[in-house]
């Protein structure tokens, strides 16, 4: 099976989210509805991550629609959330951070796997702890500027959305950095009932890539 095949087969065999039913209220049942939707995000985003790894290996069109799959599972995915989470509160606190990494992911505001995965599961220590290891990376020559520039302005963007303080320093980053992307998932994402709007965004850059 070449690697195109594999992704496919992936893709279409990652089950539906829409299966995934809340049979009761309590704090055992919202435990196992949130690891359930973990387990979803992480082959979501193993797929993302995947793809990335062996596009040299595939032409454009096969790359692109792979990629257009996942991203339209994801939708899906966001979707589903928005029904879970409508009318609880409790599900609210706890899947936020989840929906706003999953519309992160949707736009393409973030491209690093890793990171939207560490962003949904509100991970800030993790997110603290890659971006020294990249700083390392970059000192030592492992870690190509642009690509350290680009996790990074993700990485402090989580931060701030999971209410961390940034630093003066990494403030002035950000601001330096984030691109025109990212600067507008920041508006139309400071509202979770924005959804609609972050999905507009990335089907105007799905579009855009097209011409």
């Amino acid at each position: 099976m070449n690697s195109f095949a594999f992704l496919k087969f992936k893709t279409l065999g990652t089950s539906r989210i829409g299966d995934i039913k809340m049979a009761s209220r309590g704090k055992t049942e919202t435990s196992k509805l949130k690891q359930n939707l973990e387990e979803q995000l992480d082959r979501l985003m193993q797929q993302l991550q995947d793809l990335e790894e062996c596009r040299e290996e595939l032409d454009a069109d096969e790359y692109e629609e792979t990629k257009k799959e996942t991203l339209e599972q994801l939708s899906e995915f966001n979707d589903s959330l928005k029904k879970i989470m409508s009318g609880n509160m409790t599900l609210v606190d706890e899947l936020s951070g989840m929906q706003l990494a999953i519309q992160a992911a949707i736009s393409q505001a973030f491209k690093t796997p890793e990171v939207i995965r560490l962003f949904a599961k509100k991970q800030p220590g993790q997110l603290r702890t890659r971006l020294a290891e990249m700083d390392r990376d970059l000192m030592v020559g492992k870690l190509e500027r642009d690509l350290y520039t680009q996790q990074k302005v993700e990485i402090l963007t989580a931060l701030r959305k999971l209410g961390e303080k940034l630093t003066a320093d990494d403030e002035a980053f950000l601001s330096a950095n984030a691109g025109a992307i990212l600067s507008q998932f920041e508006k139309v994402s400071t509202d979770l009932g924005s959804g609609d709007k972050v999905l507009a965004l990335a089907s105007f850059e799905v579009e855009k890539t097209k011409k």
